[in-house]
């Protein structure tokens, strides 16, 4: 008897051991797959995530986040705060898209992230695009000192590819980054702020006596700029 409880007892410790394994072995490639300074995944872990979603809803919006000013920042303040301003978006992206079941945001090196973000409608796009930048362009404390930086912001929408591309096909994601990246650099020429695909080009405003873009501003609202 006393040797089958040693049995017992040799046989649970072993699978005690394996299980602290695999959770540490598990714990160690999700480490793997995510940025050590934000905490976001990293790009090739960001797309394995972003086809899942792709493949499974109409509307998925595909989002390019570029930093505006961040050099400036970087030059005037240090490295230390620029990683700080690198974190507080990064924070200000995931609370973002919270609201939004599924979402997921990786950064893809130096100042610029991206999120795939699946929409219960179309119309829902230009709401997220405002808070998005209302977010990221929220000032963030670094050593006692309110910091801010500016934003530029491009989507694509996935249901916008149909009939021409199978949303959840191998280049369906390739081409709503670049459609994305194009929408942002079309925001970032402008001045900065966010462009929605379905406004076309972004509209200057100004707000609170800065050009819209700038830190603690925001681009119109469609049906802002149409007023």
């Amino acid at each position: 008897m006393s040797a089958l409880l040693t049995a017992v007892t040799a046989a649970g410790s072993i699978a005690c051991g394996w299980g602290v394994h695999g959770l540490w072995l598990g714990r160690r490639l999700t480490a793997a797959r995510c940025d050590p300074l934000s905490g976001l995944w990293t790009r090739a872990a960001f797309e394995r995530r972003a086809l899942r979603i792709l493949g499974r809803q109409m509307h998925t919006a595909v989002i390019l986040v570029d930093l505006d000013g961040f050099k400036a920042l970087n030059d005037r303040f240090g490295h230390a705060a620029g990683d700080a301003a690198i974190r507080a978006t990064a924070a200000s992206l995931t609370d973002a898209v919270s609201a939004y079941p599924g979402a997921v945001v990786g950064r893809l090196g130096g100042d610029e992230f991206i999120a795939a973000v699946p929409l219960p409608a179309v119309h829902r796009l230009a709401w997220l695009l405002e808070a998005l930048h209302d977010a990221v362009t929220a000032p963030f404390r670094f050593e006692g000192i309110d910091l801010s930086v500016g934003v530029s912001i491009g989507a694509s929408l996935s249901s916008d590819l149909l009939p021409a591309a199978p949303q959840g096909g191998p280049g369906a994601l390739s081409l709503l980054m670049r459609l994305a990246d194009e929408a942002m650099y079309t925001a970032k020429r402008a001045g900065g702020g966010w462009c929605d695909p379905a406004a076309g080009a972004p509209t200057h405003t100004t707000t609170a006596g800065r050009r819209t873009g700038r830190p603690g501003t925001r681009t119109a609202h469609p049906k802002e700029a149409a007023a």
